[in-house]
């Protein structure tokens, strides 16, 4: 009984990562592995490819013009150890790291960028992030800037 309690079961899409009295041991590839109860402790990643949705980030052009963006981030974890180890949560990390980037990048923006460049603006997004989140074992795969909602006076002025 004692020895069916310590199989464990990785999946192709996740990496096991393995501690013994509380001290790193290893990352455990996909497979049947035994992990024995009491000295150690093991945590599951699943290292598929997420979406983050980012909530409507308000924020001010560069040329003073209030825009609220709408974004979704993929990222996946290639360093299951570093994302366990290195950040408590990462989806919590990323997704606040993108709502600050976002806000940062738009900033710097003018609205006509914004609204024509718009896949140059995500790309500068997902390589800030993807840069920040290296250390987490988090890969950001892509940034997509979903909506650019205006304030209805500028809309009319645009019209």
């Amino acid at each position: 009984m004692f020895f069916l309690a310590s199989i464990k079961q990785v999946n192709q899409f996740e990496r096991g990562v393995r501690f013994r009295f509380g001290k790193l041991r290893d990352e455990m590839e996909p497979g049947w592995r035994i992990v024995w109860p009491i000295i150690e402790s093991w945590q599951k990643i699943d290292i598929r490819v997420k979406a983050v949705d980012v909530p409507d980030q308000e924020a001010i052009t560069r040329d003073n013009v209030s825009a609220r963006v709408n974004a979704v981030i993929y990222y996946r974890i290639q360093g299951a150890t570093k994302a366990v180890i290195q950040v408590e949560d990462f989806f919590f990390a990323v997704s606040q790291l993108a709502q600050t980037t976002m806000r940062n990048v738009i900033g710097e923006t003018s609205l006509d960028d914004l609204l024509s460049k718009r896949n140059a603006v995500a790309t500068k997004i997902q390589q800030i992030i993807d840069k920040a989140t290296d250390p987490w074992g988090v890969k950001v795969e892509s940034v997509e800037l979903k909506d650019i909602i205006l304030p209805s006076e500028m809309k009319r002025v645009i019209a």
